[in-house]
Parts: C-alpha cells; sequence; structure tokens
C-alpha cells in the first residue's frame, strides 16, 4: 500500500468510525448475550500494555502489581515490547525475577515494525487470551490500592462486551525532567508515585488505555483484525486512531464502572517522537496547547 493510499485508507476508516458507516460492513457479527459466559468468583485478567522507549513509565505499571497485588483474580500482565529497546529489555529481566501471587508476568517481544502499529500486539493478546476479561491499556497507567480487586467485583456475571473505569486520576503533562519522570529512568527498581500530583478526571468513553473487553468477544473478534490498515506493519510508531474504530467495531463506547485506583502518568514528550528534534519540539508543543484547552474546558477531554 502507497503512502497516498494508505493516508486515503487512513481517513476512510476515521470517517467511518465516527458512525457514518455501519460497523458490521467489517464485522458483520458479535458473540451473542447468550454466548458470552457470565463468570463469578474469582475471575482472571490479562492486562496488555506497549512498551517502546518508555521503560521510566512502564517501571511504574510494573510496580504497582507488585504493591498493590490482586487478591481476588487472577492477573496475566502481557508486555509487547522490541528486544532493540535496551532499557525495557533490562526492566522486563528484572520484573520477570519477582514472585508476585495473583500475578503472571508474560512478556512478547515484536519487531520494531510490528510493535509500532499497537493493534497488531492487542489483535495477537485478543485473539490468543485465556483470561475472562482483557484491559487494553498504555505503560503509563497505575494500578493502585484496591483497583483490581473492586474490578473483580464489578465483573460478577457480567456480559458487555466492553467497559471502563469511570474515573482516572491524571497529572499535569509533565516534562522529561519532572521528578516523576527521571526517579523511573535509572536502574531498574520498585518505585511508587506520589498521589498528591494527580487530580480525578471523568471518562465517558473507553478511551484507549481504558478498554476492558470481555474475553469471549476478544478472542472472536480480535482488536482491530477485520480493518487491514490497522494490522500493518509501520517504520514509524502510529498514532493510535484504532482506539475509536475499536468502539465501532463493538458497537459500544463501553459502560463506566466505578472503580478506585485508576492512575495515568501524562507526559509531553512522546517514545514515539523519534524524528528531527525540531519536528518533535512542534509536536510536544502542539500537545502542550491541546491538553490546556481541555483543561480549561473548551475540548473533548477524552477521544
Amino acid at each position: 500500500m502507497g503512502p497516498v493510499t494508505g493516508f486515503l485508507h487512513l481517513l476512510f476508516l476515521r470517517f467511518a468510525a465516527g458512525g457514518a458507516v455501519p460497523a458490521r460492513w467489517f464485522l458483520p457479527t458479535l458473540p451473542g448475550f447468550e454466548e458470552r459466559a457470565a463468570r463469578t468468583g474469582r475471575l482472571s485478567l490479562e492486562v496488555v500494555s506497549h512498551c517502546w522507549k518508555y521503560s521510566h513509565l512502564l517501571v511504574y505499571q510494573l510496580s504497582s502489581l507488585v504493591h498493590h497485588a490482586p487478591t481476588k483474580l487472577e492477573v496475566t500482565m502481557t508486555v509487547f515490547y522490541c528486544e532493540e529497546d535496551a532499557k525495557t529489555v533490562e526492566l522486563l529481566e528484572y520484573f520477570g525475577g519477582i514472585d508476585v501471587p495473583g500475578v503472571t508476568w508474560n512478556w512478547r517481544a515484536l519487531s520494531r515494525q510490528r510493535l509500532f502499529r499497537r493493534s497488531i500486539g492487542r489483535n495477537i493478546a485478543a485473539r490468543e487470551t485465556s483470561a475472562d476479561w482483557v484491559w487494553f491499556t498504555d505503560c503509563d497507567l497505575v494500578f493502585r490500592e484496591d483497583c483490581l480487586d473492586e474490578l473483580c467485583e464489578a465483573l460478577q456475571g457480567r456480559t458487555d462486551a466492553l467497559v471502563f473505569p469511570r474515573e482516572e486520576r491524571c497529572t499535569s503533562l509533565l516534562p522529561e525532567s519532572a521528578p516523576m519522570l527521571k526517579a523511573g529512568g535509572g536502574a531498574p527498581q520498585l518505585v511508587d508515585i506520589p498521589t498528591e500530583k494527580f487530580t480525578v478526571r471523568r471518562r465517558t468513553r473507553a478511551t484507549g488505555p481504558l478498554q476492558i473487553t470481555h474475553g469471549d468477544v476478544a478472542r472472536a473478534c480480535g482488536y482491530c483484525e477485520a480493518l487491514r490498515l490497522y494490522q500493518q506493519p509501520s517504520e514509524t510508531w502510529c498514532k493510535a486512531y484504532e482506539d475509536r474504530a475499536f468502539r465501532w467495531l463493538l458497537r459500544s463506547q463501553g459502560v463506566p464502572l466505578e472503580l478506585p485506583g485508576v492512575y495515568r502518568i501524562r507526559h509531553i514528550a512522546k517514545g514515539r517522537y523519534t524524528g528531527p528534534a525540531a519536528s518533535a519540539g512542534t509536536r510536544s508543543g502542539i500537545r502542550r496547547v491541546k491538553s490546556w484547552i481541555n483543561e480549561l474546558g473548551w475540548g473533548r477531554s477524552d477521544a
């Protein structure tokens, strides 16, 4: 697929995912409610995260599963990464040596080109999971006190295709010099967040790091598997337009759940900004402006 064709294809998919095109054109059916197991008791959850040169953020996510290990459900922590990212490889080796009751570490190496299209890894996880539920997230999300155990309680007997936390606690956009980011960038170790730096934000839909999918739906439908463009490897990190497409395919914006302990570290410099310094600086500046607009209430706070 050439660059022009690919760009036009992307524009069409973004247009379609806004509801202008019926999702059944691409994914004719979903498993019916009667086909989805309404599981109760001790549930299993697979958390799916990606990391490319974000080890200083991923360390907080993995540490949170050590500090606040679940007691009511079994968690498989899946991280897609690339062997070229030495810092992330070192971090995963460190956490792989920590035994946490109720948590299974699952490191999945991909080529850089496949990692850069996040929906490829998410689709692999969706198709292969054996979990009752799958939480597709980003490596800047942190699970603190009671988050996962309360999620287990909230999911008892449910058969929704997609659910999400109604609230998350976020930092402001942090520069690379912020103490929290610098603390996560040293040698692998257990770390914790200063919770006073976070403020509550309410969400109205299952955004990219807050998409929790029924396991039977994930196994049957994958993650945007029906949209060929979103399964194509890329030489550069792709903006995650497929998050919106996933909700469109599932015919749901998600059902909100009241969950404590969902924290997200927001940061100015993105790992995917790998181009010239001037270009990366411009994109980081745009990110700052968009954040200010949202915080003033002039824009949408969730995508």
